[in-house]
């Protein structure tokens, strides 16, 4: 039955392919959030493992030509990811342990891609074109997963500050790295001699490339000014981030720096956080996509099976052996980072646990480097990167937690959620009932709304769709008839 519902999408217009496709994707990769929620880890995963059901090694739901058409949704999905992490620059924030956390940043990526650099080329012996990209990669360090531990458990302090800024610049780095590698392994496999033009001519381009994101953040910010209706803003937003991908394109450059620059201009000259609540909003289904996608790609025959041309070693052993290696790295150069700076012992101790999660740029990443090395070198990069991405999202969330609990940053003892006053003005001790009832009279008053609680992106379209409904032409006209 698979078989020639998969026959009939080849068979019909590429019209009607795209379609169905598209909504076996989204229903699929809803379906196995319902099992991924059970069991506590995050939407990613259960992505990634849809894209591999659904793929040509299991069901083989999605024709290959439709796989092929959709590889502009990589580029959308990942300047949204990029742009929403510009929400984190804010400079009144970075200004208080801005040095701090570049140093922590700066030791923890780039003691990962040293760590797997000596593990792919000079342990494994594989090609260096393809470790030097491996270990770019081993940089980056997914965000999505540590901001839903954060939230679920309300951690705070100084810990929680450090990890969001360290985790926000880390991609940074980690595009910095990869855009250099790539240059490098580029002129490696063409034959040309290695010069330090290829790593200035990269690193002098993402300047320009986030000298020209910056415009466009405030292009955005004179196309939105305060009366401009909530459906608008949302449209010239996705128009200019769809634009700049686009030259981006045109000029073969990666778009990623540059929409983080926008959305770090736009939050810092605005101080507008509702647009990105409202692009959080918009972008599930095409994040679902790209990574639905992304999987569909993973071949599973390579992961069991060595690539002669990047060396002997199956790929399943390098996935494993860059699994533990990446997360030895972040540790180690979290630890040495947070010991230089001279941060408390908690940061110290616990800071690297919280970095392991890795999905969504660096899955990005892959796809670009295998979309411009080609050949064995781009099937091993995303095997390598997928593969371990889910053993990543399926330790890395319960990793962050055990470190915000371990740093001290929450607790699920009563007394530390709402501290009282365990004696009265006079000076008599309180009761247990008495102290049992202030606390619960704390908690009360830092619970949010209802709305807010459960979700801040319905809130923010609740109001748009209050602010059309008052527009109507009827509900004027009714509002002048209940004045007279």
């Amino acid at each position: 039955m698979l078989s020639s519902l998969h026959q009939l999408l080849e068979s019909r217009s590429s019209v009607a392919s795209v379609i169905i496709a598209i909504a076996f994707m989204l229903f699929f990769g809803f379906a196995m959030t319902r099992l991924t929620k059970r069991l506590r880890l995050p939407n990613v995963t259960a992505y990634i493992l849809t894209g591999i059901l659904i793929g040509p090694y299991c069901l083989d739901l999605i024709p290959q030509t439709v796989v092929n058409g959709m590889e502009f949704c990589s580029d959308i999905a990942l300047a949204l990811i990029a742009f929403s992490t510009g929400e984190f620059f804010k400079l009144h924030i970075l200004k208080k342990n801005g040095v701090k956390v570049l140093v922590i940043t700066l030791m923890e990526a780039c003691m990962a891609s040293v760590f797997i650099f000596i593990l792919t080329f000079c342990i494994l012996r594989l090609q260096f074109a393809f470790s030097i990209v491996l270990s770019a990669l081993a940089a980056a360090t997914a965000s999505a997963s540590t901001m839903m531990t954060i939230r679920q458990t309300g951690a705070k302090g100084d810990f929680v500050n450090t990890l969001l800024q360290v985790v926000a610049v880390d991609n940074i780095v980690a595009l910095l790295a990869y855009s250099v590698a790539i240059s490098v392994a580029v002129a490696y496999n063409s034959g040309d001699p290695i010069s330090p033009i290829n790593i200035v001519m990269p690193l002098l381009t993402n300047i320009g490339v986030l000298i020209f994101g910056g415009v466009f953040g405030v292009l955005m910010k004179l196309l939105m000014p305060k009366n401009r209706s909530t459906d608008n803003r949302l449209i010239i937003s996705i128009a200019c981030l769809f634009a700049f991908c686009g030259i981006c394109a045109l000029l073969d450059i990666s778009p990623l720096l540059g929409c983080m620059s926008m959305g770090t201009v736009y939050i810092n000259i605005t101080g507008d956080d509702k647009l990105f609540k409202q692009l959080n909003y918009f972008s599930p289904p095409i994040l679902l996509l790209y990574f639905v996608r992304s999987s569909v790609n993973f071949r599973l025959d390579s992961l069991f099976s060595s690539l002669g041309s990047i060396g002997t070693t199956p790929l399943i052993v390098v996935g494993l052996l860059y699994f533990i290696v990446r997360i030895a790295g972040k540790y180690v150069g979290a630890f040495l980072g947070s010991f230089v700076t001279q941060k408390s012992c908690k940061v110290r101790n616990y800071l690297g646990l919280a970095l392991i999660p890795q999905a969504g740029v660096a899955i990005g990443l892959a796809t670009m480097g295998a979309r411009t090395l080609g050949g064995e070198i781009g099937v091993a990069l995303e095997t390598i990167i997928l593969a371990s991405s889910i053993l990543y999202e399926l330790v890395g969330p319960a990793c962050a937690k055990l470190s915000l609990y371990l740093s001290g940053s929450y607790s699920n003892a009563l007394e530390d959620l709402a501290p009282v006053e365990e004696t009265h003005a006079s000076g008599k001790p309180k009761n247990e009932v008495e102290l049992l009832i202030e606390r619960i009279q704390k908690i009360q008053e830092h619970i949010p709304p209802v709305m807010l609680a459960n979700e801040e992106n319905e809130q923010a379209f609740t109001e748009a769709a209050e602010e059309q409904y008052g527009m109507m032409p009827n509900r004027r006209q009714h509002q002048r008839q209940i004045k007279k």
